[in-house]
């Protein structure tokens, strides 16, 4: 049980250091640049359906892909 304990302390604090590392608040002359048309996904028609076809033909699934769910059909 002892052994247990650093395990159990070690995960704790990655835990509460990624939770912190993960939370940032955007200053308001930065905006800009993350509202930059490079930051948008949609910018190249053929790169996103490209990008899309070799999704789905990996999960071996197509559309959806602006939907969120579970995968359980009761979206």
């Amino acid at each position: 049980m002892k052994s247990l304990r650093p395990i159990l302390l070690v995960s704790i604090l990655a835990l509460l250091g990624s939770v912190g590392a993960g939370c940032t608040m955007v200053k308001p002359w930065e905006r800009g640049t993350l509202a930059d048309p490079t930051m948008n996904r949609a910018r190249d028609p053929l790169g996103l359906a490209l990008t899309e076809h070799v999704f789905f033909s990996r999960e071996g699934t197509s559309g959806g892909a602006g939907v969120g769910g579970g995968g359980c059909g009761c979206n």
